[in-house]
């Protein structure tokens, strides 16, 4: 299997929306369910529909990173950073994938964890050993909530290659990416040596179509 995300589309569809103060801003929260019956959300400032190329987030969850501010990622800061830039821009979406783990889930993303930890295998090679691809998350499902956002033109808040690719293929057009350079330390430089070298991620400037 490929090391890149799978791109099949994924139908999802929306529950509801309510209003979400944040630090940054306020947000609406859109829920949505995909064909997998999976819930996701959305995150939408102002009114992306109408913007030529609104900023636009694609985070997977990450339970360590985001709510337990674990540092052997960049997640949480990232996840921050992008509010913050969607924020003072006042328009963009963050679309909140429940993908744990590049899609394996917590407990497997734990185990996988153990490996690092014991092992000294790396991110990809504890992902195999446990007999999943290095990354499972399906790009699809942001695709169908974006569409049904009203968005299909943006610019992407990422230093992964796989999430364009993953985008595009399923119809979105990525006019431009803009690296997210947050939260390196001491904890993680490994791991992002280590998504650069397998995944391609580019931690340097933007890149437009």
């Amino acid at each position: 299997m490929s090391k890149a995300a799978s791109i099949n589309p994924t139908s999802a569809h929306e529950t509801g929306h309510a209003r979400l103060p944040t630090p940054w801003g306020e947000f609406l929260i859109h829920g949505f369910k995909d064909t997998q019956g999976s819930e996701h959300v959305a995150l939408v400032m102002g009114n992306p529909a109408a913007a030529k190329a609104p900023l636009v987030r694609v985070h997977s969850e990450c339970l360590t990173g985001d709510a337990l501010f674990s540092q052997r990622c960049d997640c949480g800061p990232q996840l921050e950073a992008a509010m913050q830039q969607i924020g003072n821009a006042g328009e963009g979406v963050i679309v909140y994938l429940r993908q744990e783990g590049r899609g394996i889930g917590l407990l497997n993303k734990i185990r996988a964890y153990a490996l690092q930890d014991e092992a000294g295998a790396d991110t990809v090679e504890a992902n195999e050993a446990l007999g999943f691809a290095p990354d499972s998350r399906d790009y699809g499902v942001a695709a169908a909530m974006l569409e049904a956002i009203g968005v299909q033109r943006l610019r992407l808040l990422t230093n992964n290659p796989s999430k364009v690719a993953g985008l595009e293929a399923a119809g979105i057009q990525v006019i431009e990416r803009l690296p997210l350079l947050a939260g390196r330390n001491p904890h993680n430089h490994a791991y992002l040596e280590t998504k650069a070298a397998k995944f391609g991620h580019h931690f340097g400037g933007s890149e437009r179509e």
